[in-house]
């Protein structure tokens, strides 16, 4: 039998927040695949980059001790990646709301080319946006 978990709402933050809390010692998750993260990457001390497709092998080499915020393209798979994150006991986890989109519109350091808008039929994670260049592959 299944046991059902019940897992409080996820703490999710603004592109401003998160500068604030890398400068209080927050660690920068970044769950974006490789290709992404090549094509444009946030330019911050300390970021770690655990692929979304990693993340469920090698989640526990990630520190508990310290406040982890989570971000994608988006902000959606960084949503998912903070859930499974709480489900497997870590506290200090949040979720970096619009994702590199937002933090590049509101002009934080990226390095690389400043990511293309989502459409605003439905974001890249709807039929609207199929195929190799979805942000949620």
């Amino acid at each position: 039998m299944n046991a059902r978990v019940e897992l409080p709402a996820a703490r999710e933050v603004c592109p401003t927040t998160t500068r604030r809390l890398i400068g209080e010692g927050a660690l920068l998750v970044d769950v974006r695949e490789l290709d992404e993260v090549a094509r444009v990457a946030f330019d911050v001390p300390g970021v770690l980059f655990m692929p979304m497709s990693e993340l469920e092998q090698c989640y526990a080499e990630l520190p508990r001790d310290r406040q982890l915020v989570l971000v994608c393209a988006v902000g959606e798979r960084s949503l998912k990646a903070t859930y499974f994150l709480m489900y497997h006991g870590y506290t200090q986890v949040a979720n970096m709301q619009g994702g590199i989109m937002k933090w590049a519109r509101k002009g934080f350091p990226i390095k690389g080319q400043a990511p293309a808008e989502v459409p605003a039929t439905g974001g890249c994670c709807s039929s609207a946006a199929p195929g190799k260049n979805s942000c949620c592959g």
